[in-house]
């Protein structure tokens, strides 16, 4: 099962990232995990700067912005088995 985490501290920008996340997995129906992190000392020691970000299985795929719902769903594509 993928693990998917979204970093943020409960910004509209993170609050829109973890929404399009959720949405892009139960769009493709894949086995995935979503996690949100929100205790700041979680997200300085995975090495993130600016949030929001994305995760999967711990590497940074997106940080600093909102990925589309398409853009995520490219991305799990991309890694997905």
């Amino acid at each position: 099962m993928m693990k998917i985490e979204v970093l943020g501290t409960g910004c509209a920008n993170c609050t829109k990232l973890l929404y399009n996340t959720e949405t892009a997995v139960q769009e493709l129906g894949i086995p995935a995990e979503v996690i949100k992190v929100d205790d700041i000392r979680e997200i300085v020691s995975k090495g993130v700067l600016t949030l929001p970000a994305m995760l999967v299985d711990d590497e940074v795929r997106v940080a600093g912005r909102v990925a589309t719902v398409a853009e995520i769903k490219g991305i799990l594509k991309a890694i997905s088995p």
